[in-house]
C-alpha cells in the first residue's frame, strides 16, 4: 500500500503495541483480573489513551478506582492492520479510517514521494534543508552536508531581517501595555452584538439615523437574538427612552420596540461593551478599556475602511469633570502616537453630554479626526445601575497608528509587501 504509511507514533504501537492491548494484557496477568487506577497508571504507558480505547471496545470496567478485565486479549484488527501497513499491503478501509483518526497511519503525498526520491539520489545527505523536508518530515534522522560557516557567512546579505511581529501588530501591542501600565482593566464582548447593546442601552433612539441599513451592517441569519438581558435592565431602558423614566429627562418621545432592539448586527462601534460591564458593576473608582473590531459600511479609502479598529474606555469616580476628560484625551494621543499638535471641537453623540472630538495633525494629511468622547449621560447610565460620573472615549486606533508608523493610507496597515514589513521599524515596540 504505497500511499499511506505508518507515524512515528504508529511505528512506536506497532513495536511496542497499542497502549489498549498492554492494558488488558497487564490486567489478565493479575490473579483476580483487576487493579486499581493508580497501580495501572503507573504500568500502562499513554494510560489516558489505552483506558479510553479499553472501554469504548468493552474490554475492561471501570467502577469508582478499580479497572475489571472483561475480555481476554487477542490480537486486534488495527494490530493487523498496523503490520500490513507497514509492509506495504492493503487493508480495509474502515480500519484505515479509524488509525489516520487516531493519527497512527498519514497518507502519503506527491511531495513526499518526490522528496523521498531526490533525497535517495544523494544517498539521504541533506545539502540545503528545503520547505518539502521540513513540511514532510522527512529531514529527520537524515546526515547534513558539512558547510564551510566562514565561506556562507560572506555570501550572506548585508541587512537580515529576523522573524518579527507585523509592524501594526505591535503597536497595538504598544497601546494595550501602556494602557494596563497606567491601570486600565481590559473589557471585551462578541463580535455579534444585539441592536440593544450596541444602541440602545447607549440611549441612542431606534429612528436614530445611524441606525439605518445604510449606516450599520445587520445578519440576515439569525435575525434576531433569542432574548434580550434582565427584565429590569430592559425595562429601564424602554421607560428612558419613552419619557426619561426617573433620570431628570423627558427622554426621545416614542414607543420603544423590544423586536428593533433583538436584531443582530455586527458591532458598529467599542461603546457597545460598555453598558455590559457597567450592568455587571465597575470599580468605584475604575479604569477600563477596551480594542476591539468594528464593521461599518463606508467608502474606503485612505482613513476609512469596512472593518477596523478601536481602542475606547471608560473612567468612573465621584468627582470627575469635563477637564478630566481632556487631559486624558491629550495625553493618550501625544505618549502613544507622537502627534505634536491637537485640538479639540465641540461635538455630539446622543449617550454624551458635554461632548467632544479631537483631532491631530499628520504630516501628510493634516487635520484627521482621532477620537470622539464625552461624559456620559445620566439617561445612560442610572437605567445600568451607576450614578457616578464616566467620562468615555473611543479612539480610531488605526489613524493613530498611520502616524506612529509613518503611513499616509490606512491600507498600508495591513500591507503584504515584504518590503514594508522587513524595513519598517516601530520605534514604540521596546517600550
Amino acid at each position: 500500500m504505497s500511499n499511506y504509511k505508518l507515524t512515528e507514533e504508529g511505528e512506536k504501537y506497532l513495536k511496542e503495541g497499542l497502549p489498549e492491548k498492554n492494558l488488558v494484557v497487564f490486567l489478565n496477568s493479575l490473579p483476580q483480573k483487576t487493579a486499581t487506577i493508580g497501580r495501572t497508571f503507573s504500568k500502562v504507558k499513554n494510560y489516558p489513551i489505552a483506558l479510553k480505547w479499553a472501554m469504548e471496545k468493552g474490554w475492561v470496567m471501570k467502577q469508582a478506582d478499580q479497572l475489571t478485565l472483561l475480555k481476554p486479549p487477542h490480537e486486534t484488527a488495527e494490530e493487523a492492520a498496523l503490520k500490513k501497513i507497514h509492509e506495504g499491503k492493503k487493508i480495509d478501509e474502515k480500519i484505515l479510517n479509524v488509525l489516520m483518526q487516531r493519527n497512527l497511519v498519514v497518507k502519503v503525498s506527491e511531495t513526499f514521494v518526490k522528496t523521498e526520491k531526490e533525497l535517495a539520489k544523494t544517498g539521504n545527505v541533506i545539502g540545503e534543508l528545503t520547505y518539502e523536508m521540513m513540511v514532510t518530515g522527512l529531514w529527520k534522522g537524515k546526515k547534513f552536508k558539512q558547510v564551510d560557516v566562514e565561506t556562507t557567512r560572506k555570501k550572506l546579505p548585508k541587512r537580515i531581517s529576523p522573524g518579527k511581529r507585523q509592524p501594526y501588530n505591535q503597536f497595538l501591542m504598544y497601546v494595550r501595555e501602556k494602557l494596563v501600565k497606567l491601570g486600565f482593566k481590559e473589557m471585551t464582548g462578541p463580535t455579534i452584538e444585539t441592536e440593544f447593546w450596541n444602541f440602545d442601552a447607549l440611549f441612542q433612539p431606534q429612528n436614530h439615523p445611524a441606525r439605518d441599513w445604510t449606516q450599520i451592517y445587520s445578519l440576515k441569519y439569525p435575525k434576531e437574538a433569542g432574548r434580550l438581558p434582565a427584565k429590569n435592565i430592559v425595562e429601564r431602558v424602554k421607560l428612558t427612552h419613552e419619557n426619561g423614566w426617573r433620570t431628570g429627562s423627558t427622554g426621545w418621545g416614542y414607543k420603544w420596540s423590544s423586536e428593533k432592539a433583538s436584531q443582530l448586527m455586527p458591532r458598529a462601534h467599542d461603546t457597545a461593551i460598555t453598558p455590559r460591564y457597567l450592568v455587571k458593576g465597575v470599580d468605584i473608582p475604575g479604569r477600563y478599556f477596551d480594542m476591539v473590531r468594528c464593521y461599518r459600511p463606508d467608502v474606503i479609502d485612505a482613513t476609512h475602511g469596512v472593518e477596523f479598529i478601536q481602542t475606547g474606555g471608560i473612567v468612573v469616580a465621584k468627582d470627575l469633570n469635563f477637564r478630566h476628560l481632556l487631559g486624558l484625551l491629550k495625553q493618550f494621543a501625544v505618549e502613544i502616537t507622537g502627534i505634536k499638535k491637537v485640538k479639540f471641537f465641540t461635538d455630539y453623540y446622543p449617550f454624551t453630554e458635554p461632548s467632544v472630538q479631537i483631532s491631530g495633525e499628520h504630516p501628510k494629511l493634516g487635520w484627521i479626526e482621532l477620537a470622539g468622547a464625552g461624559i456620559f449621560r445620566p439617561e445612560l447610565t442610572e437605567p445600568l445601575g451607576v450614578k457616578e460620573p464616566v467620562i468615555a472615549w473611543g479612539f480610531g486606533i488605526d489613524r493613530l497608528a498611520m502616524n506612529a508608523l509613518k503611513v499616509n493610507d490606512i491600507r498600508e496597515l495591513f500591507s503584504r509587501n515584504l518590503e514594508w514589513l522587513k524595513n519598517q521599524e516601530f520605534r514604540y515596540a521596546k517600550a
